[in-house]
């Protein structure tokens, strides 16, 4: 499982990000966790350019991050 502080990568999107907390989603009838995560900026701007939740398992651990 993702833990918050870890970077992510949304397995659709491409997107990487940290994720910053947990949340659920009601599918069918069934609570489904899903994952907040922060996105930063591509450009050479500082900060960050949104975020995204999604369901948990359209995420995986990103391998590297680049500074």
């Amino acid at each position: 499982m993702l833990n918050i502080g870890d970077y992510a990568l949304h397995q659709k999107t491409g997107q990487v990000g940290q994720v910053l907390g947990y949340g659920h989603q009601v599918m069918n009838g069934t609570y489904i966790t899903t994952l907040k995560v922060r996105f930063r900026n591509q450009s050479e701007t500082p900060g960050y350019r949104g975020f995204m939740e999604d369901v948990y398992t359209n995420w995986i651990l990103a391998e590297t991050v680049l500074n």
